[in-house]
């Protein structure tokens, strides 16, 4: 064989030897896909509310649905329909004393059952209520912006027949009556007014010990009276209640009788 021909064969060997490889080579197989199950957790259906239930609501069942909520998250307040298949129908006629928001767990604790008005079931023990004149426009109940459970300093603005006779101007004077009273109500209505909840009406209700009621009452009679808003800091921390025993004194002067708000005053702390 001449000795040009053998680099021709070897590199024909070569080709041959790696077509040979690569016929009779196979891909590996596909690794197999994993499925993941999703975790399935425990739930039992709770009742919520449907939509936002603001103070004084009562309920009807299209405030009301079942949820289901997780079994861990679970708590004694709430009412599961397992347990209490009922609980939708047990609770409906119920009163909203605080207020919940929509999809919140309904919680007996939250609500007042009573065939009585919404005013006298939540009213302590021992208390009053009782409304006053206040002015749709705010002027003399802090813009409106006072709200249901909101604390008000009650202020009486008068004229002072005395002074305005002496002077012979009318003279006004101002006093604070009552400190860290709690509204029960501003009116008949809720409304929005750019995003703000305000308060429309022309009442304010105010919850009163029997001897408030009776200082308000004569103070209405003999003035005008205003609601200054307090701080929610100072709803819980200890404040100085003003109270004031009140008594009328007639003044008779030729055919005139001028009647005249007498006020002894006396403070408690609270």
């Amino acid at each position: 064989m001449k000795s040009g021909r053998k680099p021709i064969i070897v590199v024909a060997l070569l080709s041959g030897l790696i077509a040979a490889y690569l016929s009779t080579r196979h891909d590996p197989p596909p690794a197999p896909q994993l499925t993941l199950e999703p975790e399935i957790i425990p739930a039992a259906e709770v009742l919520v509310a449907t939509t936002d239930l603001h103070l004084g609501t009562k309920l009807d069942t299209e405030h009301l649905k079942w949820l289901p909520w997780p079994s861990g998250g679970l708590s004694d307040g709430m009412i599961v329909k397992n347990r209490a298949p009922d609980g939708m129908a047990q609770i409906v006629g119920s009163i909203v004393k605080e207020n919940f928001v929509a999809n919140e767990p309904i919680n007996k604790e939250k609500l007042v059952q009573s065939d009585a008005g919404y005013l006298a079931t939540i009213l302590p023990e021992g208390k009053r209520a009782l409304a006053i004149s206040i002015d749709q426009r705010g002027s003399n109940s802090a813009g409106t912006l006072i709200l249901p459970n909101d604390h008000v300093d009650v202020i009486r603005i008068y004229k002072d027949a005395r002074v305005s006779r002496t002077q012979g101007m009318d003279v006004f004077s101002s006093e604070t009556l009552l400190q860290n009273i709690r509204v029960l109500a501003i009116g008949p209505n809720i409304e929005e007014k750019n995003g703000a909840r305000v308060a429309v009406g022309e009442t304010a209700t105010l919850e009163l010990d029997p001897d408030e009621v009776n200082t308000i009452a004569l103070a209405q009679r003999s003035g005008a009276l205003t609601l200054a808003l307090r701080s929610i800091a100072d709803m819980t921390s200890s404040q100085s209640t003003q109270h004031s025993n009140t008594t009328t004194v007639t003044i008779v002067r030729g055919a005139t009788r001028e009647d005249y708000p007498v006020y002894q005053t006396h403070s408690t702390a609270q």
